[in-house]
């Protein structure tokens, strides 16, 4: 699910002002990884003063990684390349966050060669960490009953060409209301454009935390500008 489809300003820029009102924040900063220290050189094994019969011998070279050993992994293409059969391909964006109120994008590409149709809300369903569907989680076809801060074009039919991308905004809020009532934090989701299509399992950066609202709203499928 690693995909390297990028998400376009525009939505960035929209989904930001949106819910920018709310008092979402700028998004989270990735943290990179260390610098690696760079190879040191190794000490000349004839040293012009030792004489012949003490040579210091040259240190052992260390074995080459075997081919699938960890570093050889890291370095394979994503998981994500190869198109999925169903033709199109689902990544989720970072999860705005502010006053409890949670916002989060899902791009759906078509990366075969067909044109792909959809029309109206996506499929949901919230996992918790044993792979198992939520049942106390209403998924909402709007996002109104939970922010009237997203906007909602409602369905209307989407025709996306090879390459071509559209996205659904995601909304919910972190509130916990019963003390007594276990809180939903949902490391994953499994969503599929339309009802009765393909899923697809997506596992965001830290996870969709309902609290004990129960409640996840969702924005019809609406086409992207291409991303020059």
């Amino acid at each position: 699910m690693r995909g390297r489809t990028a998400f376009p300003a525009l939505l960035v820029a929209a989904l930001t002002l949106a819910v920018g009102g709310c008092g979402l924040s700028d998004e989270v900063d990735r943290e990179l990884d260390p610098d690696r220290a760079a190879p040191q050189r190794s000490a000349s094994p004839t040293p012009p003063h030792v004489p012949e019969g003490l040579r210091v011998s040259e240190p052992p070279v260390a074995p080459e990684t075997e081919p699938g050993a960890g570093p050889a992994e890291a370095a394979s293409p994503d998981a994500t390349a190869a198109c999925p059969t169903s033709g199109v391909r689902m990544l989720p964006g970072l999860v705005e966050a502010a006053m409890g109120l949670r916002a989060m994008s899902v791009t759906l590409t078509n990366c075969g060669e067909k044109t792909y149709t959809v029309e109206g809300y996506p499929s949901i369903q919230l996992l918790d960490a044993d792979g198992e569907a939520y049942d106390d989680v209403r998924v909402l076809q709007g996002p109104q009953d939970v922010t009237t801060g997203v906007p909602d074009l409602g369905p209307h039919q989407v025709t996306l060409k090879p390459g071509e991308s559209a996205a659904t905004s995601l909304v919910w809020r972190n509130t916990v209301t019963e003390a007594d009532v276990p809180a939903v934090n949902a490391p994953g989701l499994r969503i599929a454009p339309l009802p009765g299509r393909p899923a697809e399992v997506l596992t965001p950066d830290g996870g969709l935390d309902l609290g004990n609202t129960g409640r996840l709203g969702t924005t019809a499928w609406t086409q992207l500008a291409p991303d020059f």
